[in-house]
């Protein structure tokens, strides 16, 4: 096996100047990310009830933000292992649950502290691995490329990693400590965070959380809808060669920019898709509310949060969140499944019932192309 290079040592963010990014072509697609981010940002706030954004979009992010770390599930196997974990629950479907269950963690503490801190993440990373295994505490954890050779030696020294995770947190909440574009940070904290790799396992996954939590963190966001992983599972070998680049050579501008327009790109074309996605998601509920409410005595809100909230739902998620009995909710369903708006399927003796517009939203794959830096 072939050694990597020794690459200079791992340096705090506060060492970084901002006027680096101050170049007119850096400034510029900030400024462009910022407009399609505040656009997203004011679509999601017109949503009757932006909950249904968290729950179904946090879904699309766990399963690419998964599959980027090979753990590969597909739409259906996920959707169905909400409403029947014993039969569907495949190990990767599992993998994702936890890291929807993690971005939830995340958001709540970012809600309740108005921070984002290495406290946050190290609770985000034990949701997502459940276990409290903490920051690396022994040394031999490296990175390897899909020929087996190491390519880069994160921090070895506990109290590095511990001093580096410092220095971040304090990159991230101080905004005096490097005035620049918010979105910049973004992309300088995630290239620290990645190359710390403070973690035995998750960090890739816990790294992509922390990204949509700093721009609710910032404002620039109310809600976590802005996900990068798609789009950065669809240019992975950029995504890996610009995050490798810079660890090689940290004093060059040019390396630290480039990876900076990387990220920046990848947010303004995923808040483009994301609009999309979510005015999709709007107009089918809006069109479900107002042919549910004219055909059917039993039109609630309720009912429509429910069939929005579940890309699949059963019997089980109505009588719960509609507060009424079994066969009522079993009547509910079987109306809707014969005049369209859900398809029944067969569980043993159990169904679940699918969101067919919903359900057609979210598991189309919309190509997203992030330029070339």
């Amino acid at each position: 096996m072939t050694a990597a290079p020794a690459l200079p040592r791992l340096q705090p963010l506060t060492r970084l100047q901002p006027a680096l990014f101050e170049t007119p072509v850096v400034l510029k697609k900030a400024i462009a990310a910022g407009r399609k981010l505040a656009e997203l940002k004011g679509l999601a706030a017109s949503m009757p009830n932006q909950a249904i954004l968290i729950n179904t979009l946090a879904l699309q992010e766990a399963k690419d933000s998964s599959a980027i770390e090979n753990i590969v599930t597909t739409h259906d196997e996920l959707f169905r292992s909400a409403t029947h974990p014993d039969l569907f629950a495949s190990p990767a479907a599992k993998e994702v649950r936890h890291y929807v269950q993690a971005l939830h963690v995340g958001f709540g503490l970012v809600q309740q502290t108005g921070l984002l801190t290495a406290n946050h993440m190290l609770a985000i990373q034990a949701e997502l691995e459940q276990n409290n295994a903490g920051f690396r505490k022994l040394p031999g954890t490296t990175l390897k490329n899909q020929h087996g050779t190491v390519v880069y030696t994160p921090p070895q020294d506990p109290a590095q990693v511990v001093a580096l995770m410092t220095d971040l947190e304090r990159f991230i909440n101080d905004d005096g400590a490097f005035d620049a574009d918010p979105l910049i940070k973004m992309a300088i904290a995630h290239h620290q965070f990645e190359s710390i790799h403070p973690f035995y396992d998750g960090n890739g996954r816990t790294g992509r959380i922390v990204n949509v939590l700093y721009l609710v963190n910032k404002g620039l966001l109310d809600i976590p809808v802005l996900y990068l992983s798609n789009a950065i599972m669809r240019s992975k070998s950029d995504y890996y060669r610009l995050l490798q680049a810079v660890r090689e050579k940290a004093d060059a501008p040019a390396l630290w920019q480039q990876w900076v327009l990387y990220l920046l790109a990848a947010v303004e074309t995923t808040a483009q898709q994301t609009i999309r996605t979510v005015t999709d998601i709007k107009a089918a509920l809006l069109d479900y509310k107002h042919r549910i409410r004219t055909g059917f005595k039993f039109y609630s809100q309720d009912l429509i949060n429910n069939l929005f909230m579940h890309p699949y739902t059963k019997i089980e998620f109505v009588e719960r969140d509609l507060k009424v009995s079994r066969l009522t909710a079993t009547k509910y369903l079987a109306a809707l499944a014969g005049a369209g708006f859900v398809q029944k399927v067969k569980v043993g003796r159990s169904n679940y019932y699918i969101n067919v517009a919903l359900n057609e939203i979210l598991t189309r794959q919309d190509v997203v192309g992030v330029a070339r830096p």
